[in-house]
């Protein structure tokens, strides 16, 4: 039966989706090689390959132990137990209460403490207020997974934080697997079983906010877990991912994530559904600072700088949503939708307004909408009368729906080798037209491998069409409104796109220091910022180029500079604590003699001593003009370490912030996405007649500068190259400027 459309359930939250045929990831992925290499690590002897945790145990054990265990009417324990008794008997475990003074609780013999259980116990359920001094005793007892439910953790501050982390630490020792504190039932709820096809695994911080998801059942789609991770002091979101994405029943992996509590585990676990083929969805808080501030007051995580988060699940092809509503549509369609045959997109409408505004949409969201051929388009003519278009999208103008020829309407368009998708949006119930209309869709998607969809306009809901023929439907994706269907089908489409040919990352991630690392280290001082020629130095031992320069502290060592990088020339101030020397006066460009380059050296000198700037000295550069200015940099980011940047540069990097950025590994092909991510791109390609730039040699120097990131890691803190100029095809690309900063 429908849930109800009040509350958490909106008019938008309905999804009804293809059926499944064979597994989505079944033959997608081969992840014999990972396994092979699960030891390899990374230049910082960081593990390459995520984990997976053995959590057969915790969804289905033989044995449960529910510490303070009770079926005292009026009091919390009660009803849990209760709950647990039910979920005990529907998973197959024997359950044994335990509390100190009573013999039994629901009937159930009742044991005093843990260790008297005859029994090894793989899932404790601590339903106590401190769960620390228990840790030990459930160590003893070999018990290999817990539950701690108790609140007053780091959800409330640095004490809490303070009693998580001891507890965390308490349970390491113990070699036991906690989920929680700050958890709750989830886990433990009754999933229907009378449901096929893939299924969606859910992973939430917050259990209400998985209520949505979880009620997709009522439309019949298959859920098979639900892993309510609280304040993850130990098991977390990626855990979780790892061990779902290795599920041959899962579909599609649902997540509702206030916090990452390790962003490099995160991407390991996200990699890991990437090569399996397995679509993770997640809607993740704290795109502005208020959710940030109010996610962090909940769970004790660090939220991470949004855009970075944003980056990074998109790197690793996390489909990232904003709503509740779109997390049900989108996983619901992305588990048990077949791969697609084709990326066009046709829009079938009985209105060309309603095709017309579905259209629109489709295509600023990126959905490609074909232009069906003039043969096509001929045959449609003879069911739609040939004053409407049908050229995509198809409007049948109405009576052809109520007759034979709907149908053929509909099987014609699906076709088409041009066309993966079809969307018909039926904006409100017409009977008997519209029930016609659903029974012929529902027909044709029974008799074909593409994706059929249908958005029920119908703010009622009621409708048979709707309840009984759309619903009923195991072929045909039903949503109820435009921007549900139209974020589902993206992000079906890009997910298949993504993982087609899918390079992990980590699978480009450096085992060994280069020979620029030695040279490298061997400039950085810590704590230190150094001057642009110490960072100019920095970069030309990973083989960026630089231009020709000299540093000088005399103003005759500056006119034989000149002479030998050659007129005209560049010349700045250099020193650690200098950033921003244009706004001091301390640059001077275009110089083509050795009487303006004595003055410039006496005039930067002179600024710098009334400015109190100690230099190292002045330098005297090549110049360089023709190109674009770029920006590349390096950042530690709180959560993922070490990022890089790149982007418009010069003054623009302020002023239109046109940035991308990624988390290392990545190789080219992520180097070259950022460049298409960028507003500005097409400066790059030329402009106004000027010849296009190099941007292959613009891409290994980001590929050098990740490269850098990744082995001076623990030592760069900052690092940023503004500005880079790209010159013309064939000429490379020279850091002008850059500036260092060591940890």
């Amino acid at each position: 039966m429908l849930g109800s459309t009040h509350g958490t359930l909106t008019s938008g939250l309905r999804a009804r989706v293809v059926a499944c045929g064979e597994h989505p990831h079944d033959t997608v992925h081969d992840t014999a090689s990972v396994v092979a290499s699960a030891g390899d690590t990374d230049v910082s002897g960081r593990p390459l390959y995520a984990p997976v945790p053995d959590l057969d145990r915790f969804f289905r054990p033989s044995s449960v132990a529910v510490v303070g265990a009770s079926d005292a009417e009026g009091r919390p324990n009660t009803g849990i137990t209760r709950q647990l008794v039910a979920w005990a008997g529907r998973v197959g475990a024997r359950l044994h209460p335990v509390h100190p003074s009573r013999s039994e609780v629901f009937g159930i013999p009742c044991v005093p403490r843990i260790g008297a259980v005859t029994e090894p116990v793989d899932l404790a359920v601590l339903l106590v207020g401190d769960p620390l001094p228990l840790v030990d005793e459930l160590a003893q007892a070999k018990v290999k997974f817990a539950v701690a439910f108790a609140a007053g953790y780091a959800e409330t501050g640095e004490d809490g934080a303070a009693a998580q982390a001891r507890l965390a630490a308490a349970v390491e020792r113990a070699g036991i697997r906690l989920l929680g504190p700050n958890t709750n039932l989830n886990a433990f709820e009754e999933f229907r079983d009378d449901l096929d096809g893939p299924a969606i695994a859910l992973i939430t911080q917050s259990g209400h906010q998985g209520r949505p998801v979880f009620t997709l059942q009522e439309l019949g789609i298959r859920l098979s877990h639900w892993a309510p991770t609280g304040n993850e002091a130990d098991l977390e979101t990626a855990d979780f991912i790892s061990y779902f994405a290795e599920r041959p029943e899962v579909g599609a992996i649902a997540c509702y994530v206030e916090g990452l509590k390790d962003g490099r585990a995160f991407l390991l676990a996200a990699d890991r559904a990437a090569r399996r083929g397995v679509p993770v969805v997640a809607v993740k808080v704290g795109r502005t600072e208020t959710g940030a501030r109010t996610a962090a007051s909940h769970t004790g995580k660090l939220t991470g700088a949004d855009r970075v988060v944003d980056s990074a699940m998109r790197q690793y092809g996390v489909i990232r949503v904003d709503g509740l509503d779109e997390l049900q549509d989108t996983s619901a369609l992305l588990a048990r939708a077949r791969a697609p045959l084709a990326d066009g997109v046709v829009v079938y409408s009985i209105s060309g307004g309603t095709g017309a505004h579905f259209a629109d949409l489709a295509t600023a969201a990126g959905l490609t909408l074909p232009r069906l051929s003039a043969a096509r388009q001929t045959e449609l003519h003879q069911w739609i009368p040939d004053d409407l278009n049908v050229a995509n999208p198809v409007d049948n103008g109405g009576h052809p729906v109520g007759d034979w020829r709907g149908r053929k309407i509909i099987d014609a368009i699906l076709a088409d080798p041009a066309v993966g998708v079809l969307i018909c949006p039926i904006t409100g119930p017409f009977p008997p037209m519209s029930d016609r209309l659903a029974r012929d869709l529902v027909d044709a998607a029974e008799r074909t491998e593409k994706l059929v969809c249908v958005v029920w306009g119908s703010p009622v809901g009621t409708e048979t069409a709707y309840r009984e023929t759309l619903l009923g439907s195991s072929r045909v994706a039903t949503f109820r409104t435009f921007a549900n269907c139209i974020t589902a089908v993206r992000a079906y489409l890009d997910h298949h796109r993504f993982t087609t040919g899918y390079l992990s990352p980590f699978d480009e991630a450096p085992r060994s220091h280069s020979p620029s690392f030695r040279k490298a280290q061997a400039l950085l001082k810590p704590g230190a910022r150094l001057s642009e020629h110490g960072a100019k130095q920095l970069l030309r031992a990973y083989g960026i180029r630089v231009p020709r320069e000299q540093l000088v502290t005399s103003a005759a060592a500056a006119v034989r500079a000149a002479g030998q990088v050659g007129y005209p020339v560049v010349m700045k101030a250099s020193g650690s604590l200098l950033a921003h020397k244009t706004e001091l006066g301390l640059v001077k460009i275009g110089l083509t003699s050795a009487s303006q380059v004595r003055d410039a050296y006496r005039e930067l000198t002179e600024i710098a001593r009334c400015e109190g700037t100690d230099l190292d000295g002045i330098l005297v550069c090549q110049m360089v003009e023709r190109g674009a200015e770029m920006v590349v940099g390096v950042t530690q980011d709180a959560l993922f370490g070490p990022t890089v940047t790149v982007g418009l540069g010069g003054i623009l990097v302020e002023v239109l912030r046109d940035t991308a950025v990624r988390v290392p590994p990545f190789g080219e092909v992520q180097a070259r996405a950022m460049l298409a991510e960028l507003r500005g791109r097409a400066l790059l390609d030329g402009v106004r007649g000027g010849p296009p730039l190099d941007v292959d040699a613009l891409v290994e120097v980001i590929l050098r500068v990740q490269r850098m990131a990744l082995e001076l890691g623990g030592e760069l803190s900052e690092l940023d190259i503004n500005p880079l100029m790209v010159l013309p095809r064939g000429q490379g690309a020279v850091a002008l400027d850059a500036l260092a900063v060591c940890r």
